[in-house]
């Protein structure tokens, strides 16, 4: 019996195993970033150092996700993935038995974090790229709503679960469970039949090609102004990891359990986001929909500057999940449904390098910020000036595309 229309991309066998053995991980992942971030507190009780650790973590990204496109345009997709997943597999285990044994110190989770960047380099433009190929371009829209929404019932799932398990049983058992929660990752990977095979080869270097997919992207117009969009999103508004964790130490004076419903308010919002794209987002995205959510996106996360309240803090922050998940899922199809599919890994690792590679960037920025201005107005600083760039670029997109023949109307 086929799926209704809501959920039509889990139609398709491969996608169908793809997504909720996905879903696990996911969890473990949520689980995993909660521990990490409440481990290097308790270390250190320095909100410089937890930036630190996601300027580390998301490095790589930035250094290695274009070369990591071109090497997803010419390698099976599926091999990387098996592979990605393998060592983010055992960087996760190595966390826990060290967190585990006690002998766990801050550098440890330095390096740990570093290796896991590397594998997620590889991992995010690969996978990006790959679902194109279990679901075809009419379903893609759909498959990525729901993979938000499996993502992010995760980020529901997760902290919560998280938030208990460590005031019960400690840190550890957070990276322990992510690590076996892999492990449906791998079985689905080995049961698909899709390898994600290239699609034809140029001849050409890897750096010819990596170069090839950046000329694209800057020199197609839509395409340039979905990442620039991108871009100020992930600079000034996406930085969860670090913000959500002093926003509940340092403003509401939550604990670990505090703070894995706050991250689970967020999932919520999120989750939300992801349904209404899946059952009402049609098959194509439109601009004025990035443009709408982004800035409603900004204006909830200026909002939590002025609260003090948990339970106000937590609805806000299920509107930053809900709008940013809108924004993302229009701005990911838009760029799948133009690129050609011999190019689509490389432009997919140029969307990973604006939207987690600044990750970086932003971590130490948002992290400088709140320990010399303070948590509220490190978020009135990121929702204000969220809110003035995309003003700014709605008014550049709108010169630029129309100059160039191009309409903002639609994707």
């Amino acid at each position: 019996m086929p799926f209704p229309s809501g959920l039509r991309a889990l139609n398709h066998r491969d996608f169908r195993l793809f997504w909720s053995c996905q879903l696990v991980s996911l969890i473990g992942n949520w689980m995993q970033s909660v521990g990490q971030a409440w481990l290097v507190l308790e270390l250190t009780d320095s909100p410089f150092r937890l930036g630190l650790i996601g300027t580390l973590q998301f490095g790589p990204v930035l250094l290695l996700s274009l070369p990591a496109g071109t090497l997803a345009d010419r390698l099976p997709k599926r091999r990387l993935l098996l592979a990605a997943q393998t060592a983010l597999m055992v960087q996760a285990f190595v966390l826990g038995l060290l967190a585990w044994f006690g002998h766990v110190q801050y550098w440890h989770v330095a390096v740990l974090a570093t290796l896991y960047g590397l594998a997620n380099a590889l991992d995010m433009p690969t996978r990006q790229s790959f679902i194109v190929e279990l679901v075809g371009k009419d379903d893609l829209l759909n498959a990525i709503a729901l993979n938000s929404a499996s993502f992010n019932t995760a980020r529901v799932v997760g902290p919560a679960v998280a938030g208990m398990l460590i005031a019960r049983y400690g840190v550890p058992v957070s990276f322990l469970l992510n690590g076996a929660s892999f492990l449906s990752v791998l079985a689905a990977l080995f049961a698909m039949r899709a390898e994600g095979r290239p699609h034809g080869r140029s001849g050409a270097s890897v750096l010819q090609e990596t170069l090839a997919g950046i000329r694209y992207a800057l020199g197609t117009p839509r395409v340039r102004v979905v990442l620039a969009l991108v871009l100020v999103v992930s600079l000034f508004m996406v930085n969860h990891s670090v913000l959500v964790p002093l926003l509940a130490r340092e403003v509401l004076r939550a604990g670990a359990q505090g703070f894995g419903l706050l991250m689970a308010g967020l999932g919520t919002g999120a989750v939300a986001g992801a349904l209404m794209v899946a059952m009402h987002g049609g098959s194509r995205p439109r601009l004025p929909i990035l443009i709408g959510s982004g800035m409603l996106m900004a204006v909830a996360l200026w909002s939590l500057s002025l609260i003090r309240f948990f339970w106000v803090a937590v609805v806000a922050l299920s509107l930053v999940g809900f709008f940013q998940i809108v924004f993302m899922a229009h701005c990911n199809t838009t760029l799948q449904v133009m690129v050609p599919d011999r190019l689509r890994g490389r432009l997919m690792s140029v969307y990973a390098f604006v939207f987690v590679g600044v990750a970086p960037l932003s971590s130490l920025l948002v992290g400088s910020s709140a320990e010399f201005l303070g948590v509220p107005a490190t978020f009135a600083l990121g929702g204000g000036l969220g809110l003035a760039s995309i003003l700014a670029l709605t008014l550049w997109a709108r010169r630029t595309v129309a100059r160039e023949g191009s309409t903002p109307s639609g994707a």
